[in-house]
């Protein structure tokens, strides 16, 4: 088939290169030049694993391409991909001017039957306002297609490749002929391919997201509470987890969710529900929870350092909002920097991927290494935000001689409790017994 994918953000570029993996003729569009020229050249502009081989390999094959000219690429087109941003505007709905701007857009350009499909995560009711976009332009044939995407950083091409299920929301049997013979190569394995409405599915996406932003919250209140009353929210979570009612997914507890997708997603539902007269108030408290949650490691910090963080250093690992990506957006180690230069400290921070992304938008704000131990050098803690592989299994005993405090602070539970008793470290987690230091030791801070 020949595809246009509009957008190549995280969605778009996954989406357009796994389906010219498949033997698809793929052009993607993007309206920033300097973009589309590097990926030309065969530079992929995110990171994401295994991405770069199969970009190469079909960049290579003259399967995929880049253009910055909508106009070139409509004609021949039989499915067009709306791979676009929809951010949430201040009152936290989600921005459909990128998308409808397209839309009418297209409507000036159609001349045969097409079918639109709406990638990008979009609020119920979005598949309408597109049909009238294109419409109010254009006479001929089109339909419009709803069809979520339920990629995860760190995991999309996977995802896509080998999906749970894909849903698909169409009213019209000759679309649902077209988009049942794109996806056969990726359900061969029987996983389903789920038709439904376009109302429904424009929903399912952000139910789903919804959901599992409110599991990650309700665990993080959980360890809140054991820490409060003297229990072990490892143990509480393998006992929950083993429910198979339950299961054992997003059980972890941490400083919060942030990303592109649960921040947002989360956020546009809740505004859509207040649009319709159906406020979801277990929604508002998820908010409110996961927006305290991610800086829940600062008092901590603040209590160790006897109340003062003028002059402090603090090395972090981690500043993408989850491993093995570059993203940082609603990343909590964000949350957390700015509340440390807040309180007068100093921040020396690692990551494998996301440090050129923070240089961006902090400059030199913070400090940055370039790996995780040169980051403790001259340190007075550890502030661990991302879960990265690397932090998992440390030599401690280069981190006991670089710090000036054996003190960590450790927002992802990477460490077992016992271990760090027996190292005499300082360790503070999430939901779990916080070990001290002896009293005779006094704190030190190398201002």
């Amino acid at each position: 088939m020949n595809i246009a994918v509009i957008g190549t953000g995280y969605v778009g570029l996954v989406t357009g290169t796994c389906f010219a993996e498949t033997g698809n003729n793929v052009v993607c569009v993007d309206i920033d030049a300097k973009k589309v020229e590097r990926m030309r050249g065969g530079e992929v502009p995110i990171y994401e694993p295994h991405l770069d081989v199969l970009f190469e390999r079909n960049l290579k094959a003259g399967r995929l391409s880049f253009t910055t000219d909508i106009e070139e690429v409509v004609e021949d087109a039989e499915i067009i991909f709306l791979a676009l941003p929809t951010p949430p505007g201040e009152d936290g709905s989600a921005d459909l001017s990128y998308v409808l701007g397209v839309a009418e857009h297209l409507g000036r350009l159609i001349k045969d039957y097409k079918v639109i499909v709406d990638k990008s995560t979009v609020p119920v009711g979005t598949a309408d306002k597109v049909r009238a976009a294109i419409a109010e332009q254009c006479n001929c044939a089109f339909d419009v297609v709803s069809n979520p995407e339920f990629l995860r950083e760190g995991f999309a091409v996977d995802d896509f490749l080998k999906p749970d299920r894909v849903v698909v929301g169409t009213s019209s049997e000759r679309a649902r002929l077209v988009m049942e013979e794109l996806y056969k190569p990726f359900v061969r394995q029987g996983n389903p391919l789920i038709f439904m409405d376009e109302k429904s599915a424009e929903l399912t996406k952000y139910a789903a997201n919804a959901f599992l932003a409110t599991k990650i919250t309700f665990m993080n209140e959980i360890a809140n509470f054991c820490e409060k009353v003297g229990a072990d929210v490892d143990m509480v979570r393998m006992g929950m987890g083993t429910d198979t009612r339950i299961g054992k997914r997003f059980l972890f507890p941490g400083i919060g969710y942030g990303g592109s997708c649960f921040p947002k997603d989360v956020q546009a539902l809740a505004r859509s529900g207040n649009d319709h007269d159906y406020p979801f108030g277990i929604l508002d408290a998820v908010m409110r929870i996961n927006n305290d949650q991610k800086t829940a490691l600062f008092e901590p910090i603040l209590d160790y350092f006897k109340g003062n963080l003028h002059g402090v250093r603090i090395a972090l690992w981690g500043l993408s909002f989850k491993p093995e990506t570059d993203d940082i957006r609603e990343a909590p180690a964000l949350y957390m920097i700015e509340k440390l230069l807040e309180a007068g400290a100093k921040v020396k921070a690692y990551d494998p991927e996301a440090i050129d992304n923070v240089r961006h938008r902090l400059g030199n704000r913070i400090e940055f290494a370039d790996d995780h131990y040169e980051a403790l050098e001259e340190s007075d803690a550890l502030l661990i935000c991302t879960e990265w592989s690397v932090f998992r299994t440390p030599d401690f005993q280069i981190v006991a001689e670089k710090l000036n405090n054996k003190a960590i602070f450790d927002g992802r539970n990477l460490y077992e409790v016992k271990r760090m008793r027996d190292l005499g470290f300082y360790y503070k987690s999430i939901g779990r017994e916080t070990v001290t230091q002896p009293e005779e030791e006094t704190t030190k801070v190398g201002r």
